[in-house]
Protein backbone atom coordinates (compact mmCIF):
# COMPACT_ATOMS: atom_id res chain seq x y z
CA UNK A 1 0.00 0.00 0.00
CA UNK A 2 1.21 3.22 -0.99
CA UNK A 3 1.59 6.01 1.67
CA UNK A 4 -1.08 9.13 1.67
CA UNK A 5 2.15 11.29 0.58
CA UNK A 6 3.27 9.28 -2.32
CA UNK A 7 2.25 11.48 -4.96
CA UNK A 8 3.01 14.90 -2.93
CA UNK A 9 6.15 16.78 -3.32
CA UNK A 10 8.06 16.82 -0.09
CA UNK A 11 11.09 19.55 1.13
CA UNK A 12 14.20 18.87 1.60
CA UNK A 13 15.62 20.95 5.20
CA UNK A 14 18.88 21.96 5.24
CA UNK A 15 20.28 18.80 6.09
CA UNK A 16 18.46 16.65 3.40
CA UNK A 17 19.56 19.45 0.46
CA UNK A 18 23.06 19.36 1.53
CA UNK A 19 23.16 15.53 1.20
CA UNK A 20 20.97 15.55 -2.10
CA UNK A 21 23.81 18.56 -3.64
CA UNK A 22 26.08 15.59 -2.35
CA UNK A 23 24.59 12.69 -3.91
CA UNK A 24 23.77 15.05 -7.12
CA UNK A 25 27.76 15.89 -7.62
CA UNK A 26 29.44 12.32 -7.24
CA UNK A 27 25.86 11.19 -9.57
CA UNK A 28 27.36 14.11 -12.25
CA UNK A 29 30.88 13.21 -12.33
CA UNK A 30 30.34 9.05 -12.77
CA UNK A 31 28.09 10.38 -15.44
CA UNK A 32 30.88 12.67 -16.87
CA UNK A 33 33.26 9.23 -16.54
CA UNK A 34 30.61 7.62 -18.56
CA UNK A 35 30.64 10.28 -21.45
CA UNK A 36 34.42 10.71 -21.40
CA UNK A 37 35.09 6.97 -21.85
CA UNK A 38 32.13 5.28 -23.41
CA UNK A 39 31.85 5.48 -27.50
CA UNK A 40 28.59 7.67 -28.62
CA UNK A 41 26.19 5.13 -29.59
CA UNK A 42 22.09 3.98 -28.49
CA UNK A 43 23.75 1.89 -25.71
CA UNK A 44 25.57 5.34 -24.20
CA UNK A 45 22.85 7.19 -24.33
CA UNK A 46 20.66 4.59 -22.71
CA UNK A 47 23.12 4.12 -20.04
CA UNK A 48 22.86 8.51 -19.37
CA UNK A 49 19.48 8.27 -18.81
CA UNK A 50 19.68 5.39 -16.22
CA UNK A 51 22.48 7.17 -14.36
CA UNK A 52 20.37 10.74 -14.56
CA UNK A 53 17.34 8.12 -13.14
CA UNK A 54 19.43 6.62 -10.54
CA UNK A 55 20.13 10.30 -9.11
CA UNK A 56 16.96 10.94 -9.20
CA UNK A 57 15.81 8.04 -6.74
CA UNK A 58 18.59 9.03 -4.62
CA UNK A 59 16.87 11.81 -4.01
CA UNK A 60 13.48 10.15 -3.17
CA UNK A 61 15.57 7.74 -0.97
CA UNK A 62 16.55 10.59 0.78
CA UNK A 63 13.30 12.49 1.57
CA UNK A 64 11.41 9.35 2.22
CA UNK A 65 11.72 6.03 4.28
CA UNK A 66 10.80 2.93 2.92
CA UNK A 67 6.94 2.75 3.24
CA UNK A 68 7.51 6.07 1.33
CA UNK A 69 6.58 8.25 4.35
CA UNK A 70 8.15 11.85 4.69
CA UNK A 71 11.84 11.17 6.51
CA UNK A 72 11.73 13.56 9.22
CA UNK A 73 15.34 14.29 9.92
CA UNK A 74 15.43 15.69 6.71
CA UNK A 75 12.43 17.20 5.22
CA UNK A 76 9.97 19.55 6.14
CA UNK A 77 6.90 17.72 5.65
CA UNK A 78 5.57 16.52 8.82
CA UNK A 79 4.05 12.64 8.00
CA UNK A 80 0.30 12.63 8.53
CA UNK A 81 -0.93 9.74 10.29
CA UNK A 82 -3.13 7.24 8.16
Amino acid sequence: MLHPTTFEYIKPNAVGNELMKKVRLATRDYAAVLVEALPDGPDKTYLLRKVREVGMWANVTITRTADGAPRPDYTENPAPTP
